[in-house]
């Protein structure tokens, strides 16, 4: 029991040392699932179609601090949301994370989301323009840092309504429908310390 509890203890202190992480920047990828905002709905779906609603980032990202940081990144992002076509947009993210370790490699974060719409696009329909390019959200999330290698997942939600019109290719309806672009998703990152 003895030699199990010491075991034990060495490793735990080794992987808190080897998961001490300095200031430095790096490299960061993942997946993207996005919500239509009906959290049962998008469930469901996911269920259905896992791949509907799947997107992906690639990006840079820079770590000042010690058990309190600042952590800037400057991400691509696409990203698929399954309505009756697929919608998808381009834009490039600079969220500004402000986070603290909570115990060994474990941390928590959370601070807001620039974001720039680059394009969008829904399938076989025409699309006017975003209502705003430039637009503010919120990340929150949890992460697990191993020397080099980290591992985070977040959830991001945009502040305010930022709508696109579609336009109906019936002739005979002049109404317009519309899609909010607003990001409501989860997001797995993998990063690289450089």
């Amino acid at each position: 029991m003895k030699k199990t509890l010491l075991v034990i203890t060495m490793a735990l202190t080794s992987l808190t040392t080897f998961a001490q992480t300095d200031a430095g920047f790096g490299i960061k990828g993942g997946l993207n699932y996005g919500g239509n905002g009906d959290y049962y709905d998008s469930a469901k779906d996911a269920y259905n179609d896992p791949d509907k609603n799947v997107g992906y980032h690639i990006g840079l990202y820079a770590k000042t601090g010690g058990n309190l940081y600042l952590r800037p990144e400057l991400v691509y992002t696409s990203l698929k949301s399954g309505y009756a076509e697929d919608f998808k947009m381009q834009k490039l993210d600079l969220p500004v994370l402000v986070g603290a370790k909570v115990i060994g490699p474990l941390n928590v974060f959370a601070g807001p989301a620039f974001q720039y719409i680059l394009d969008t696009d829904y399938d076989g329909i025409t699309i006017g323009d975003v209502e705003n390019d430039f637009t503010v959200g919120l990340n929150v999330g949890v992460g697990v840092n191993l020397g080099k290698l980290g591992v985070d997942l977040r959830y991001e939600r945009g502040f305010s309504d930022n709508e696109v019109d579609i336009i109906n290719a019936d002739i005979t309806s002049v109404e317009k429908d519309r899609i909010d672009t607003r990001p409501d998703q989860l997001i797995l990152s993998l990063s690289l310390k450089l």
